[in-house]
């Protein structure tokens, strides 16, 4: 087993190890700073991440708060990355309100990305064409392979220069607005959590398929992160 792929007995513990090595990560990135950036996923499993991460002993209050991508809703509406964050880790873990740089999903798709993106660059202080350095980006994968908005055959797979965009995904009739792959591959720390056995085929071939992103776009950026598996997810590796 590769020695960045940590399998773990069932979705409970592979988020507890999860939670405690991005903390640890964050920890030591304070050393000598007065903060820290993560950039945090949506869907189902960063639900039982946050419940983890959330009553560890940590300066949340040291932490800037981001998003890997978010779906164009309301930040009240129950689909809202968002919203599981605020409710999951931002509300317990007391981290401030000035620390939260959200993405406004309620406005225009196109909108919302330039927004982001100028939050990220005023932030980061960065000049035109630089990329962000997130400390820790906690990432997930879907049935299909993808990861962060980023599906099978999404051109956008190819852009390194961009820093978020507006994505529709058809299948789920819906805009999203995500990281790019340059910000993805230009942080820190990559830490991918995936449970369930609907996706050990898709984590078989990221890791077992020849190297083809557009067809499995977690390869992109899974091939040189740090997985935290539950058996069921990492039945075929």
């Amino acid at each position: 087993m590769n020695p960045r792929r940590h399998v773990f007995s069932d979705a409970s513990a592979a988020a507890e190890a999860c939670a405690r090595r991005i903390t640890a990560l964050l920890e030591e990135a304070l050393g000598g700073r007065d903060f820290v950036t993560l950039a945090v996923s949506g869907g189902s499993t960063p639900r039982l991440l946050f419940a983890k991460m959330a009553p560890l002993r940590f300066d949340w209050h040291r932490v800037h708060l981001f998003w890997v991508d978010e779906r164009c809703v309301s930040p009240d509406d129950p689909a809202s990355n968002y919203k599981l964050a605020r409710e999951g880790l931002i509300t317990p873990a007391h981290i401030p309100e000035r620390n939260v740089h959200r993405i406004l999903g309620e406005v225009a798709p196109q909108e919302a990305a330039q927004r982001y993106a100028e939050d990220i660059r005023r932030f980061f202080g960065l000049a035109a064409g630089e990329q962000p350095r997130f400390d820790v980006v906690q990432c997930g994968m879907g049935p299909d392979a993808h990861t962060a908005s980023l599906f099978p055959g999404e051109p956008l797979l190819d852009d390194r220069q961009g820093i978020t965009a507006p994505v529709y995904a058809p299948q789920f009739s819906q805009w999203r607005v995500s990281l790019l792959p340059g910000a993805l591959l230009a942080a820190r720390h990559v830490i991918y959590l995936a449970s369930g056995p609907d996706k050990a085929e898709a984590l078989r071939a990221v890791f077992c398929e020849p190297f083809e992103p557009v067809r499995y776009p977690a390869q992109l950026i899974g091939r040189n992160a740090e997985w935290f598996l539950d058996e069921a997810a990492a039945g075929l590796l």
